[in-house]
């Protein structure tokens, strides 16, 4: 099988793969609250950020200074998009794993196939 358009092995790790549906979601996230939603530590976070945005994928903001430093994160136009197409890629594994494509058919010839079973079935038991 070969891997569909779209594919993105940078985002599919699974802990960055969160950080990025997550960031999805909203415009700008704080730290904190990522590190929280993902149970992440703060090391294992900040590693997956600086990955992210090396690749272009994120924009790390750091505002004030001392104890009320806070660091704020968002996927930019280009990360967007790479999750948009990864996710697409996921979606077209799956749809083409399912036990229609298996047997060669499509998503409709399965629904029949299925139906007729399921009639056959039912007139074996009641003896027909």
């Amino acid at each position: 099988m070969t891997t569909p358009s779209g594919f993105d092995e940078l985002i599919h790790p699974s802990t960055r793969l969160s950080v990025v549906a997550l960031l999805a979601a909203t415009e700008w996230a704080d730290f904190p609250f990522i590190r929280d939603s993902l149970s992440l530590s703060d090391s294992a976070l900040s590693k997956q950020l600086h990955t992210l945005e090396e690749a272009g994928y994120l924009e790390i903001r750091k505002e004030g200074g001392g104890r009320k430093r806070r660091t704020k994160v968002r996927l930019t136009g280009r990360g967007r998009t790479a999750f948009e197409g990864h996710v697409a890629a996921l979606r077209a594994i799956v749809e083409g794993a399912g036990p229609a494509a298996a047997a060669g058919q499509t998503p409709e010839d399965a629904g029949t196939t299925a139906s007729a079973t399921q009639q056959r079935q039912h007139h074996a038991k009641a003896g027909r």
